[in-house]
């Protein structure tokens, strides 16, 4: 028999069965470190270290051992037996606060990376889920000393997810040029095998086989347009332009947009407003753009007025494009600048629309440093506004 911290008697049946416990527990440690010599302890704190999940004896760690691990960007562990010895802050973010000194298995919750980690020998290993659902990592262990591995965590996120784009960015241009591929190689079949099609069959089938090639022509432009843009997105634009001078070529040259619909354009331009950088050919586009998509949605009754507006906000110039269509349900208004994506297909290959014009409008805007703001009304019409920095 003996006593417990209050005086009162504790069997040996329940001592023995707290041992059992305590052995049996992943919690305890397959090696203590340091010796009781080089730490200064007793067998008493040695043995109270090993009963908990926390190692209270753990050798003391130098400064230049904290700066090594410290100086890695990305999470970063010593992992010596199955304790975490050293952690750099960001592990320290990620994992926990007070993961130093405690098992590695407390941590990490992932079979796979655990089963790498504990073998202390040198691997790679591409997993999910550690710290955040979903999150992409590189895990590396590389062996350091017997029985001790440092394990780097590299964040693949981004890696993952602009390759998930980039795949489903050529899936959704091989769709989209497939598709008017088809039909221009089924009409040549035809006009090829049958010699004795009426003349007028035979001129349809000629204007739908020059529409559909004309379609992914459009599709093909859009597509290098768009590789332009990306290339530069991180070049500055040099060129002075003038809001004004946009606006006006513009609407010049949409005069065969308007001829195809039944509206108006209303222009209002603020007076004095101020030149800035920008590249004038893309910025063009970007209206060029912006007023296909207003005439393609919004001029479906006659007397249809698109509304385009440019004015002068702070620091700001803010370009606006309303039309007073059908407007756009609210669940598509995240999502309408993704490449490919339209809230009625239908209807926008019936006009031309490729599904890359607001996709790169967005790239244009992001370029200038400015913002792109949608707005829209189901039964009220679309409202577009770009603002574009005054920079000196």
């Amino acid at each position: 028999m003996s006593l417990n911290c209050n005086g009162s008697k504790v069997t040996e049946g329940t001592q023995m069965l707290s041992s059992a416990f305590r052995a049996l527990s992943p919690l305890r440690f397959e090696r203590r470190f340091p010796s009781v010599a080089a730490a200064g302890v007793t067998e008493a704190d040695v043995a109270a270290a090993d009963q908990s999940a926390t190692d209270r004896v753990m050798a003391m760690v130098g400064p230049y051992e904290q700066a090594l691990v410290d100086a890695l960007d990305e999470p970063s562990l010593v992992v010596e037996g199955n304790v975490i010895r050293l952690a750099n802050a960001v592990a320290r973010r990620l994992l926990g606060i007070g993961i130093e000194g405690r098992d590695v298995r407390l941590a990490i919750r992932h079979p796979q990376v655990l089963d790498l980690i504990l073998t202390h020998g040198a691997g790679e290993i591409d997993v999910t889920g550690i710290g955040e659902p979903g999150r992409s990592w590189r895990l590396i262990v590389r062996n350091l000393w017997p029985n001790a591995s440092l394990v780097r965590l590299i964040d693949r996120s981004d890696a993952v997810s602009a390759e998930t784009m980039r795949v489903d960015f050529v899936a959704n241009a091989s769709h989209e040029l497939r598709t008017p591929l088809s039909t221009v190689l089924g009409y040549a079949e035809t006009l090829a095998e049958e010699s004795d099609l009426p003349a007028q069959l035979r001129a349809n089938f000629g204007r739908t086989i020059r529409d559909e090639a004309q379609r992914m022509l459009r599709i093909i432009e859009d597509l290098m347009s768009l590789s332009r843009i990306e290339a530069d997105r991180f070049v500055a634009p040099g060129d002075l332009v003038e809001i004004e001078d946009i606006v006006q070529s513009a609407i010049a040259a949409a005069g065969h947009l308007r001829s195809k619909g039944q509206c108006e354009f209303k222009v209002t331009i603020a007076p004095d407003l101020p030149a800035f950088r920008g590249d004038r050919a893309q910025l063009l586009q970007v209206l060029d753009n912006l007023l296909g998509n207003a005439v393609r949605y919004g001029c479906d009754k006659p007397g249809s007025i698109i509304e385009v507006a440019a004015a002068l906000s702070d620091n700001w110039v803010v370009l606006t494009v309303t039309d007073h269509g059908s407007g756009i349900a609210r669940e598509h208004l995240p999502r309408i600048t993704e490449r490919f994506y339209r809230v009625d297909a239908a209807r926008s290959r019936e006009s031309g629309g490729t599904g890359l014009g607001l996709s790169i409008v967005k790239h244009i805007v992001e370029r200038h440093r400015g913002s792109l703001d949608i707005k829209s009304t189901v039964g009220l019409g679309t409202s577009v506004s770009v603002r574009l920095p005054i920079l000196s």
